[in-house]
């Protein structure tokens, strides 16, 4: 058996055609196909508006790409312990991946996956993963000593300010994907494999 061959669930939300988009989204699909090889099933969801696909974009590009204390792999990293708390199974796929292939490491994605505690980390990175893991699970209980544990592990304050950005987009993210039953790319199963 097989995921579903659906990019979403919502049947009144139609993915549109590539050339009923407008073009600066074809644009931007054209880009993608050129470094992925894809459009990440995410953006073509979001596609059926052109500001919201905007708004996701420039947030995602921001939190993943933009200026920051944290590494690309770190941020990715972040995504999938959110994803493997929320069960979010475009998200960890999509992201599981992305850990393999930033890290060379097809184990460490599956570890990620499954369970972070089990993967040899730096205490720097565990720190930051301890702190993913309870903001998603029981984000109430957070106080000033889990940020000070962050800050213990070598994390300066506006690191901090990017890894709770990071964990609260994702857990969004996650969210809706859930909600519209969001299929992964079939690219990413096999994806530093």
């Amino acid at each position: 058996m097989s995921q579903p061959k659906y990019i979403h669930a919502l049947k009144g939300v139609p993915v549109p055609a590539r050339e009923e988009l407008d073009p600066a989204t074809q644009k931007y699909f054209a880009l993608c196909d050129e470094k992925l090889g894809m459009v990440p099933n995410v953006l073509a969801s979001y596609s059926f508006d052109a500001v919201k696909l905007r708004a996701f974009s420039d947030m995602y590009g921001d939190l993943m790409l933009g200026d920051s204390g944290l590494s690309k792999l770190e941020r990715e990293m972040i995504a999938v312990v959110v994803s493997s708390v929320n069960h979010c199974y475009y998200c960890l796929t999509a992201h599981g991946a992305a850990v393999r292939e930033l890290s060379g490491d097809p184990k460490l994605g599956e570890l990620m996956v499954m369970n972070y505690r089990a993967a040899e980390l730096p205490a720097k990175q565990k720190a930051m993963l301890d702190f993913t893991y309870k903001l998603t699970k029981t984000p109430e209980e957070i106080e000033e000593s889990d940020r000070q544990a962050l800050r213990d592990a070598g994390w300066t304050d506006r690191d901090i300010w990017d890894i709770a950005s990071t964990i609260g987009f994702f857990n969004m993210s996650n969210r809706m994907a859930m909600a519209i039953d969001m299929m992964p790319n079939e690219e990413y199963h096999s994806q530093a494999r």
